[in-house]
């Protein structure tokens, strides 16, 4: 019978391919947090040190992982997260990750700052498609992404607010990966060591459609990455408030989701404001590094709202096992970013179907393992605290 895993048995086998195939600059990236990385590194730990309690001789031999969203019905109950990367990472690999993600029948979110149009990837891989964005100083501009969005046939937009000014990342400017981005004599010998990388994207872009650029940059600030930051900047919104969130609320008619949600309260402001959904996040670790853990203010989020949005979590979750607890904690869906991006960076369209096939496996087995046979079994009875807070 042949390996259906071609070589990548869990997430960390496909990080490890990713690193091997991309330049060290665009790996890292990717790959890496903010600062000493304090937060990355504890929403892993944190991850780890809850448990999960098995509830034993219950017929587990036929499980569905199915879960329902926003009154529809998907295969697993995981999102693809923005990445804003993943077309650097593989020829227009925005493609690839919304493919795979409808193959796996769940929700793909595209990021404002892709390579490739949105109306491509909507026309040419299709399946359930979110999209998030940043706002723009001058908000006519954001307004008129989120227009073109909503005609592309989008069903969720995606308002990430938790990055109103830059963040660190040294690394970045140590990789060369500056503001703006040029070749140096460091970073083009970090190219020219990753010849499949080299041919098969950059060489790839340059014979076809040029230098890449922010596909989905409203025109005006539309430009390309040599030109505008991989790094430390972009055009950061320092006076964002919860007013520009009543007013999307005004202009988008589908599911709106404020993602970078860590506090209860701002859960309950965003619910009061009209948003359909939060998402718990400190940006895997990318933004501030001082941030607390999500998984550990998922409760008092869910306790806040009582019910009344829709609670999705992220960061920190390389397995399946630790998607089941944030089920059984009570959130209703988890957003993936980086072992789906690692999985497109690693093989394309073939990585990332690996990716979230590892996911739907581990969920699987978990959940049979616990004594569960359906999604909504799981309790926080499930889940063993003492290891993260003592006792």
């Amino acid at each position: 019978m042949p390996d259906p895993s071609p070589g990548f048995y869990d997430t960390n086998d496909l990080r490890e391919a990713a690193k091997k195939r991309l330049p060290k600059g665009l790996f890292e990236f990717m790959d890496r947090g903010n600062e000493d990385e304090v937060a990355m590194r504890e929403n892993r730990a944190v991850m780890e040190r809850i448990k999960l309690v098995p509830r034993v001789l219950n017929d587990v031999k036929t499980r569905s992982i199915e879960t329902t969203l926003f009154g529809k019905t998907h295969g697993m109950p995981v999102i693809v997260a923005p990445t804003g990367s993943a077309g650097l990472a593989w020829h227009e690999g925005e493609i690839a990750l919304a493919r795979a993600a409808k193959a796996h029948g769940i929700p793909f979110t595209l990021a404002l700052g892709s390579m490739t149009k949105l109306e491509r990837v909507a026309a040419e891989a299709g399946g359930t498609l979110w999209f998030q964005f940043y706002m723009w100083p001058e908000r006519k501009l954001s307004h008129q992404v989120i227009a073109r969005a909503r005609a592309a046939g989008f069903e969720a937009l995606v308002f990430t607010v938790d990055t109103p000014v830059a963040p660190g990342r040294e690394y970045n400017l140590k990789n060369g990966m500056t503001i703006p981005f040029k070749f140096t004599a460091r970073n083009t010998i970090d190219v020219l060591r990753h010849p499949r990388w080299l041919a098969g994207v950059w060489l790839r872009y340059m014979l076809t459609t040029g230098t890449p650029r922010y596909q989905n940059f409203p025109q005006e600030t539309q430009t390309k990455i040599t030109a505008l930051p991989m790094g430390r900047s972009s055009n950061f919104c320092a006076d964002i408030t919860w007013d520009d969130v009543r007013e999307l609320r005004k202009l988008w008619p589908g599911k709106l989701i404020v993602k970078g949600i860590q506090h209860a309260h701002d859960a309950v402001k965003a619910a009061d404001c009209g948003a359909d959904a939060v998402v718990i996040s400190n940006h895997g670790g990318r933004v501030l590094d001082a941030s607390p853990v999500p998984i550990l203010t998922l409760p008092s989020v869910l306790d806040a709202v009582g019910g009344r949005i829709t609670v999705i979590v992220d960061s920190g979750f390389s397995r399946g096992a630790h998607v089941v607890k944030a089920l059984a904690l009570g959130a209703h869906a988890v957003m993936l970013g980086r072992a789906p991006l690692h999985g497109v960076a690693a093989a394309g369209e073939a990585g990332a179907l690996r990716a979230l096939q590892i996911y739907r496996d581990e969920i699987d087995r978990v959940l049979g393992l616990i004594g569960c046979t359906r999604l909504n079994q799981l309790t926080r009875e499930h889940v063993d605290m003492r290891g993260v807070f003592g006792g």
